[in-house]
């Protein structure tokens, strides 16, 4: 397996798809179900070869992502051949921009000399995927951008 398997909650809400990749593969539901029974070590193959179908379409698609600790953030935009980081540092050990409170206060203080901007490109390796779903195994989430771009005018 390639990424990581799909959850439960995640495979539910992927059903008619899953539905029509087992049918893809000629499995019946009927097939599935003796599968599923008998066969579990099969069924778990079936799972993860979904999973990581799933996950080559989704980071495929990937073009922001944010990371964000208790005084950090990580704005990561990707590009063709590479990924380009924006990244914040509260220097004020009260502020955790985590929290309401916090993030308020970033949004208000961000010029502050409190806080540093720092900024990195780095290229992929040869599998791109792979690098971006590293960082989402960190804790980054997919977004449309906005912050990224917010805070690229002041560090271009």
């Amino acid at each position: 397996m390639k990424y990581s398997r799909l959850t439960k909650e995640q495979f539910e809400e992927l059903q008619p798809e899953f539905i029509n990749f087992l049918a893809t593969q000629t499995i019946t539901a009927s097939e599935w179900a003796d599968i599923k029974k008998n066969k579990p070590e099969v069924a778990e193959d079936e799972l993860d070869v979904f999973s990581d179908l799933v996950w080559e379409g989704v980071l495929s698609k990937a073009q922001y992502l944010e990371n964000m600790s208790a005084q950090q953030l990580f704005l990561f935009q990707v590009e063709e051949n590479q990924m380009s980081l924006i990244s914040l540092k509260v220097n004020k050990e009260e502020i955790d921009i985590t929290t309401p409170q916090g993030y308020s206060w970033l949004q208000k203080n961000y010029m502050d000399d409190s806080v540093e901007f720092f900024t990195s490109e780095k290229a992929f390796s040869k599998d791109k995927n792979q690098d971006i779903f590293g960082i989402i195994k960190q804790g980054a989430v997919m977004t449309k951008g906005s912050l990224f771009q917010f805070f690229e005018r002041f560090v271009g």
